[in-house]
């Protein structure tokens, strides 16, 4: 197994562990899940706006299932050229993050709307060590 591979497949493994604690238990602080913020216990008490965040947290979850289902395919079917390229693509992708996820997480934090406190700094150093994973896999092998 080359080094991409191990990368990768740790990713996926990361990931579904998030995908679960998305579908069947969304509420919880525990592997990313949206328990985090407290706007999640408040929309409880709007049925209406809680079903759509529901409706977009599942949509996330199976957003993240095509994802690392595809990555399985190209750990099983790809040449390493195309596991170097993809690791690039993934690198890309996660890089998003930064761009509006992380300015949004990082003012609700601020605001007091995140639990634990800080979150959104551990967030963002781990989404940098994983771009920072990809690239070195990417370029050693």
């Amino acid at each position: 197994m080359t080094i991409i591979e191990i990368v990768i497949i740790s990713f996926v493994l990361l990931e579904l562990s998030n995908i679960l604690m998305l579908y069947f238990a969304s509420g919880s602080k525990k592997a990313n899940a949206v328990g985090i913020f407290t706007a999640w216990e408040k929309s409880k008490q709007y049925p209406e706006i809680h079903n759509f965040i529901k409706y977009l947290v599942y949509w996330i979850a199976g957003s993240k299932l095509i994802f690392i289902l595809l990555l399985i395919v190209i750990i099983i079917f790809a040449t390493p050229e195309v596991q170097r390229i993809s690791l690039v693509a993934l690198t890309v992708a996660t890089m998003s993050f930064y761009w509006r996820l992380f300015p949004l997480i990082r003012n609700m934090d601020q605001r007091g709307e995140i639990e634990p406190k800080n979150y959104s700094i551990i967030l963002g150093i781990m989404i940098f060590l994983f771009i920072a994973v990809f690239l070195l896999a990417a370029v050693i092998v």
